[in-house]
């Protein structure tokens, strides 16, 4: 939330109002009851919290006639992160977001903006966005009344579903019956629902499910401006592994209702061990140069291709190896370091 001071054109007298990036309000001037509107500006960059917690999970249990779903799951969503939550089909993420939205009875506490979500259930959902899984609309209605609807229910301007659709390339399939969407289109309306009113809190469940590898950037990249300009605390649930590794702050990994790990993609390979790949092509390959780095300790692993060496190695290694080629005479013209990925972190702590 934003606090600024308007002064009434009428009266000059001060008023102090609060609301969010691109929100318009209506103010009455408690002086001469002067009625105006004011729209936020919006923000440049939001400074993100290492200490507030936005969604705290404590304890959270949930039995599907007699099985198990989720099993003690806890963990905490910071203030202006963006956070994956990852597990193979199965695992209890979809319950779990359930139980945060207060969608199904379940064990344990849940905490939105500090708020037990059972006992403050309509207070808690004024903070929150959310995409389901199977997004859902009113067929036989079109994009338009749909979202003009559910903008009355949020106590919202329709004008700024107006501008989503622009921004999502539904501008002329506005008064195009939802029955008639593809599911991409359905994707992105549904996104539209989610982000409009501005919430503090997205939660999304399979995001790019259904979009096209454009729709798929652009909704990377309205993600990131919602998370840095306006400081929404992002909560994605996902199997696009890669997708998550590009945007998320923190990572955590559930399997069969237990919550295995969590903390940055990079802490995580740290962990595990996983060793980077460093990339090397050079002008001409020669058996002097895959003998010398097959030598050095710490290599792992060597696979040639034309004259590009791809190397698995300690990180510590790499100007060693690098001067092992040179010293043999080889001439080095690219040299790239690819981290280790989501992917193999994933598997590594989900296998078996």
């Amino acid at each position: 939330m934003i606090t600024k001071t308007v002064k009434c054109p009428n009266c000059k007298n001060q008023v102090t109002i609060q609301g969010n990036p691109r929100e318009k309000i209506y103010v009455t001037c408690p002086k001469c009851n002067t009625r105006g509107e004011f729209t936020y500006p919006e923000e440049t960059f939001f400074e993100k919290s290492n200490e507030s917690y936005l969604i705290e999970v404590k304890n959270l249990t949930k039995f599907y006639n007699g099985f198990k779903a989720v099993d003690n799951l806890s963990f905490n969503v910071k203030q202006g992160e963006i956070y994956g939550f990852l597990g193979p089909n199965g695992a209890g993420k979809t319950t779990t977001i359930r139980a945060m939205l207060g969608l199904i009875n379940y064990s344990g506490q849940v905490k939105i903006n500090g708020l037990d979500i059972k006992a403050n259930e309509k207070e808690t959902k004024k903070y929150i966005g959310y995409l389901p899984e199977r997004v859902a609309f009113y067929n036989n209605l079109t994009a338009l009344q749909n979202l003009r609807f559910y903008s009355e229910l949020k106590n919202i301007s329709i004008e700024e579903s107006l501008q989503y659709f622009k921004e999502f390339g539904l501008s002329e399939s506005t008064h195009m019956k939802v029955g008639a969407f593809s599911k991409g289109m359905v994707q992105k309306l549904g996104i539209i629902r989610a982000i409009n009113g501005n919430p503090t809190i997205l939660i999304l469940d399979e995001p790019t499910a259904g979009l096209d590898p454009r729709s798929v950037v652009l909704v990377r990249e309205k993600i990131r401006e919602l998370n840095n300009r306006r400081g929404v605390t992002i909560f994605i649930s996902s199997h696009v592994l890669s997708e998550i590794q590009q945007i998320c702050d923190r990572v955590g990994i559930i399997d069969k209702g237990v919550l295995i790990t969590q903390d940055t993609i990079s802490e995580l390979s740290k962990k595990l061990q996983i060793k980077p790949k460093i990339i090397i092509t050079v002008k001409q390959i020669s058996n002097a140069i895959i003998k010398a780095v097959k030598s050095i300790k710490g290599v792992d692993k060597i696979e040639i291709i034309k004259n590009t060496i791809e190397i698995i190695c300690n990180p510590e290694i790499r100007s060693q190896i690098i001067v092992e080629i040179e010293k043999t005479g080889g001439k080095i013209i690219n040299l790239q370091t690819k981290e280790p990925s989501l992917e193999e972190v994933f598997i590594s702590y989900t296998k078996g």
